[in-house]
Formats: structure tokens, C-alpha cells, sequence
């Protein structure tokens, strides 16, 4: 299992990713799932990936291939971030068509889902919701945020401050305490967690950061939002009819 988390904003984009990957208690290993592609000055785009993880790197590497190849329809020539979305969505159909059913007869799913985000220059930063059939759906000023993976845990804090017109720092603090609260919950989920800011219109990447388990900013929103939670719990009166 694996939590990432996108949110598009009126000031860029921030995205985040867990790294861990399990096949089993014992089978516990650490995995990018966060891949960029960039023309400075043209293009940025990121991607989250979560699922099989034999899948994932397998749609990335059709992704990159049709890079280096040249090809005449790639991440980096198309004109507009929904025909990207489409290409990584031909990309999972092309995977599945080649693997589905291999997978079918060792009793093992399909299982990819990917939030796919950036900037093209002419257009404004999009965010998307890549499925394992290969549509997507579009985030919007009214539904900023999407989540895939192990997103239950994380998902409170995101509906109570999140919106459109956040900061970017607000935002990644916010994202950051959602992880918080998933690591605490959910074992398949934990630290390093690769974070990214995009600015809009730069259409170069502003920030990315590793947060790892000693990282001196990620403990100290971890104990503000501990400390701040059973400060404020505190102070809720008892209810009168008990």
C-alpha cells in the first residue's frame, strides 16, 4: 500500500508521496513513486504512482521509452496537459492488454492508479486522477485535492483546510500533517516521504524534498499538531447530559 496526495492551487501545485512498498510483513522496501518530466522553461509535470508495483514501473517505462525514442507523440511534445493524461492513460492499457492476464492466473490484480499534475507553457497548472482503465478524472478550484493508496487516515485534515485559495505553504503543511496522521494509523504507510512545489507559471520545479525520519521540520509540525490537538481537546466543555 502507499498514500500520495495532490493539490491544486490558484499559486502551483504541491504533491506528495510515501516511498514504501510491501509484499508481506517481511517483504518491506523502499520505492520512488514520485517521477518528474521537464523542458525548462516549457514544461513541468509530475507523477504519483500507486498500485502493483511490477505495473507502475511498467507504464513508466513505456512513458520514458517513447521519450527517448523520439516518438512523435511523448510527454514532452504534446501541446496540452489533458493529452498527456491521455498518454499515460494509453500507457496503462497498454500494460494491462500485455499483462492482465498473466496476472489474472497467479490471482494477482491490475492494480495501478496515478495523480498526474504540471504545467505546459500556455496553459494553466492541471491536476488529474488516473485510473487503472486509463481515464481520469480533472481536479477543479471547487475540488482542489485528490489522494490515492491508503487515503482514509489523511483525509480529515485535507477537508478542514484545504481550498483553492490556500498558500503553498499552508498546503505543504498541511500535507505533511496528513501523513502525520496516516504513519500513525496505518503500518503499510511511513517515512522517507518525497515532497514538490510548483509555482505557477515558472514552469520549472520550485522545491523537492526528501523527508526522512530524523527531518527537523516534519518533527516539529508532528509535535505541534500532537501538542495543539490535546490543547484544544482540553478545552471542549463536557457535555452537559453526562
Amino acid at each position: 500500500m502507499t498514500y500520495c496526495v495532490g493539490i491544486l492551487l490558484e499559486s502551483g501545485l504541491v504533491m506528495a508521496s510515501d516511498t514504501r512498498t510491501n509484499a508481506g510483513v517481511d517483504q518491506v522496501a523502499t520505492f520512488p513513486k514520485m517521477t518528474t518530466f521537464e523542458v525548462p522553461g516549457e514544461r513541468s509535470m509530475v507523477m504519483l504512482t500507486a498500485g502493483n508495483l511490477a505495473v507502475t514501473q511498467a507504464v513508466l517505462q513505456h512513458l520514458h521509452k517513447a521519450i527517448d525514442a523520439d516518438d512523435e507523440v511523448n510527454l514532452l511534445k504534446v501541446s496540452n496537459m489533458f493529452d498527456a493524461a491521455r498518454i499515460i492513460g494509453a500507457a496503462i492499457r497498454t500494460v494491462h492488454r500485455e499483462d492482465a492476464e498473466y496476472l489474472r492466473h497467479h490471482n494477482t490484480d491490475f492494480n495501478i492508479s496515478v495523480l498526474f499534475a504540471g504545467q505546459i507553457l500556455g496553459e494553466r497548472p492541471r491536476l488529474f486522477n488516473i485510473y487503472s482503465a486509463g481515464n481520469f478524472i480533472e481536479a477543479s478550484q471547487e475540488t482542489p485535492y485528490f489522494q490515492t493508496g491508503e487515503t482514509k487516515y489523511g483525509k480529515p485534515i485535507l477537508d478542514r483546510v484545504i481550498n483553492y485559495n490556500c498558500s503553498l505553504e499552508d498546503a505543504l503543511k498541511c500535507v505533511l500533517i496528513s501523513f502525520d496522521s496516516t504513519i500513525r494509523s496505518n503500518v503499510s504507510v511511513d517515512l522517507p516521504v518525497d515532497v514538490l512545489v510548483y509555482r505557477k507559471d515558472k514552469l520549472i520545479i520550485d522545491y523537492r524534498h526528501r523527508v526522512a525520519k530524523d527531518d527537523p521540520y516534519f518533527l516539529s509540525v508532528r509535535q505541534h499538531w500532537g501538542e495543539g490537538l490535546r490543547k484544544v481537546f482540553a478545552e471542549i466543555p463536557n457535555p452537559d447530559w453526562c
